[in-house]
């Protein structure tokens, strides 16, 4: 064991040390973390639309679901302007803490963002329409000067052909895809190198000077213009010269060739298990697991989450997307936090007789239940204690593969809805999923979890405090 234990400090910590002060991967961390006013008032939405919609719906109490329809949309309102363009939104945010971690006027960064994320939007948008006659002649000629296409396809139902009118027009953006989940990826590109542009020539200060007196706004504006104009210019030169060459947006070339790789690469069982075990080394040894990967879990298993949440809103009961999502992590491996120490918590007042250990689980047992298990790793502590580094492995290793193969089967519905991180476990399972099968699954993974937990405890008991190392 101390010999694993020296082996991890020698080169799993460093490396995690150093991810953790990567300046830009705690912008990108901080920016996910500062949309979370927009994705509760979403998520309380999509909540409530559960209970009055979707519920209801399956239990053919239609009468109901139309006497809240004015309340079903109220919730597609506020659904829109949250959840629904995530992208928009964490695209400002993004720049903001890119900017704010370099010292430089924030606001301004987060402008910059936002505008090279628009540019890397289509902008047009395409309108095809079934005509009741063929159209010919004269009439033909004219439409298709004036830009239209004239197509002739077969009905598979019927077999006649049918001819088609299509129709384009330019300052259309497409609400429903880019502005949602679908640009997180595009957001994080084409804005981290047009902040990084501008936090470059800010930093070389090639700015205009205001003269001293000047009110601070106005003076931190105008010193923005220089190097703005020039991240604007170098994003807009690109997108213009990369759609004339490929005839593709930039955020449809990113949605092919990287972010639909990664989000299928990361419904595979491999990659699920790496990020778990790799959260739980990093807290072992006092580094925030969660919040050192949290690049990579809200970068790839949020947008997942975020395609499953849109899916779900725009067409209630429809497949969704993904199986395995960002809060699948917290619902089924993390119950009370990383480790889920919840259940260690309960394997203590059950089996501990050491005070220390019982002292500690009073304190923490109200935290721990709404998932915040600080006092616990800290306070018993589980941080570098060689007895408990097992179990803090091995437990949510067990419940994740556990969770994983009951969700991929079938035999558990995946998350359509976001929740709050520290809802108590049971109930965010079940708000999350809208499925009672879920927290019989967290009952499942707690049993485990405590079985895998409780010798250890009992163990532990044999161990005066001064001995632990």
């Amino acid at each position: 064991m101390n010999a694993l234990i020296k082996w991890l400090e020698k080169y799993v910590v460093p490396v995690a040390t150093k991810i953790g002060s990567i300046r830009w991967l705690v912008a990108l961390r901080d920016a996910f973390i500062a949309t979370m006013p927009a994705t509760m008032a979403g998520s309380i939405a999509l909540i409530l639309n559960t209970f009055v919609r979707d519920i209801p719906t399956q239990f053919g109490w239609t009468k109901f679901v139309e006497n809240m329809q004015w309340l079903i949309g109220i919730n597609g309102q506020v659904w829109t302007g949250t959840i629904a363009v995530i992208g928009l939104i964490f695209a400002m945010t993004f720049g903001y803490h890119m900017a704010k971690q370099y010292g430089v006027e924030p606001l301004s960064g987060g402008i910059v963002t936002l505008g090279s994320f628009l540019m890397a939007l289509t902008q047009t948008a395409n309108v095809t329409t079934a005509l009741p006659k063929a159209i010919t002649g004269a009439a033909a000629k004219t439409l298709k000067a004036a830009g239209a296409t004239l197509t002739v396809t077969k009905d598979a139902a019927t077999g006649k052909l049918v001819h088609n009118l299509g129709t384009s027009g330019w300052g259309f953006f497409n609400f429903n895809g880019h502005f949602g989940s679908q640009g997180l990826f595009t957001a994080m590109i084409i804005g981290g190198v047009a902040v990084a542009i501008y936090i470059f020539l800010m930093k070389r200060n090639l700015t205009i000077k205001m003269p001293d007196g000047v009110p601070p706004a106005v003076s931190q504006a105008f010193a923005a213009i220089i190097p703005a104009s020039a991240a604007f210019y170098v994003v807009g030169i690109f997108t213009w010269a990369f759609t004339k060459l490929t005839n593709l947006a930039f955020v449809d070339w990113v949605a092919k060739v990287i972010q639909e790789p990664l989000l299928h690469a990361s419904q595979g069982y491999g990659m699920v298990l790496l990020l778990t075990v790799l959260v739980q080394v990093f807290w072992f040894f006092g580094i925030h697991g969660t919040n050192v990967l949290g690049p990579i879990l809200d970068a790839i298993w949020l947008t997942a989450q975020y395609q499953n949440i849109n899916t779900a809103a725009a067409n209630p009961g429809a497949k969704l997307p993904f199986l395995w999502t960002r809060a699948s992590f917290d619902l089924y491996a993390w119950m009370g936090g990383a480790g889920s120490t919840l259940i260690l918590l309960i394997a203590i007042f059950i089996f501990s007789k050491r005070p220390d250990e019982r002292a500690v689980a009073n304190l923490a047992i109200a935290p721990g239940i709404f998932n915040i298990n600080e006092p616990v790793m800290f306070g018993l502590p589980i941080v570098l204690n060689a007895i408990y580094f097992i179990p803090f492995v091995l437990a949510p290793t067990v419940m994740v593969s556990i969770a994983y193969f009951a969700v991929t089967h079938g035999l558990v519905a995946p998350i359509k809805n976001q929740v709050v991180w520290n809802i108590p476990p049971f109930i965010n399972s079940f708000l999350a999923t809208a499925d009672w099968r879920a927290p019989v699954l967290q009952l499942v993974n707690f049993a485990v979890g405590f079985v895998i937990w409780a010798p250890f405890v009992i163990a532990s008991n044999r161990i005066k405090p001064d001995e632990l190392s």
